[in-house]
């Protein structure tokens, strides 16, 4: 019976202490960090991250390398965070900065990932019936094997019940995902090298100036370019957007070729025919465009 009762107060008396650790042993008190803070935090990883840091809710591991600058650079791309430091600065400082910086950095991490994952939202799914958009209205693809259309591989017919046009590309209903994609692509193109010449021909004489030469871009970051001896690049898959965007595009790289830079002056010679240049800059640089 006494050993009865002894286990009982085993059970309901408080724990032991535990042993008291010398002052080598001792550690320094740390916040616990709550669980539902560790549940909720969101991740940033750049693929060649080289360093890591927590900053609010948000684990960033981000890609750091040395150079020769004077100061310590933050990049935010598609890829995550870039710090680049000049040689002589001490990791501490460098990790003072990214601290100090948290909320640029995180801001831009958000805007970036929101981007991108409307981005990827628009990945074409290239199959009979998928539709992309074309001078900013839907169109539907439709597999046509009994059709050569002249040649041209691809033709658009309006639909009469205002439903998206139809863009009949001539191939076996067995195509794979490639050939519709290239298919498609070339018809884009075909489009967008006659409606670049079009727009080049209607702003050309509005600005003064003459242009030589015309090429179709697929560069990553641009969406023209211009050379002084009046070569014009242009990437072939602004016909995505609306004519009113193709527009500005098109009348933007002509006006390099009256100024060659980005100064007051470029921008009043961009409005002097296009007015409203603002909006469609900004729409250009948000709408996103179809992943291919």
């Amino acid at each position: 019976m006494r050993a009865l009762l002894q286990f009982t107060l085993d059970l309901f008396d408080p724990p032991a202490p535990a042993p008291t650790r010398t002052p080598q042993q001792q550690q320094p008190d740390q916040p616990a960090t709550p669980l539902a803070d560790v549940l909720s935090r969101v991740s940033f990883i750049h693929p060649r991250a080289s360093r890591e840091v927590v900053l609010g809710n948000a684990r960033v591991a981000y890609e750091f390398t040395r150079g020769k600058r004077r100061t310590i650079g933050f990049v935010v791309g598609a890829e995550g965070l870039s710090v680049r430091a000049p040689r002589w600065v001490a990791l501490r400082d460098v990790d003072a900065a990214v601290v100090e910086k948290s909320s640029w950095i995180l801001r831009k991490l958000s805007e970036t990932q929101q981007r991108q994952d409307r981005l990827e939202a628009t990945r074409i799914d290239w199959k009979d019936g998928v539709s992309f958009p074309f001078l900013g209205q839907q169109v539907t693809v439709q597999l046509d094997p009994h059709h050569a259309f002249d040649g041209v591989g691809a033709v658009l017919d309006a639909t009469a019940n205002d439903g998206p046009p139809t863009l009949r590309l001539a191939l076996a209903n067995n195509a794979t995902p490639a050939q519709i994609r290239d298919a498609a692509q070339a018809w884009l193109m075909r489009q967008a090298k006659r409606i670049f010449i079009e727009r080049l021909d209607h702003f050309a004489p509005r600005l003064g100036v003459r242009w030589k030469k015309l090429s179709l871009s697929n560069a990553a970051t641009r969406w023209g370019s211009a050379s002084a001896d009046g070569g014009i690049r242009l990437h072939w898959r602004l016909v995505h957007f609306r004519m009113s965007v193709i527009d500005y595009v098109v009348a933007h790289e002509l006006s390099h070729l009256r100024v060659m830079d980005h100064s007051p002056r470029f921008w009043e010679t961009v409005e002097s025919v296009v007015p409203d240049y603002e909006l469609l800059r900004r729409q250009l640089k948000d709408e996103a465009v179809p992943r291919w």
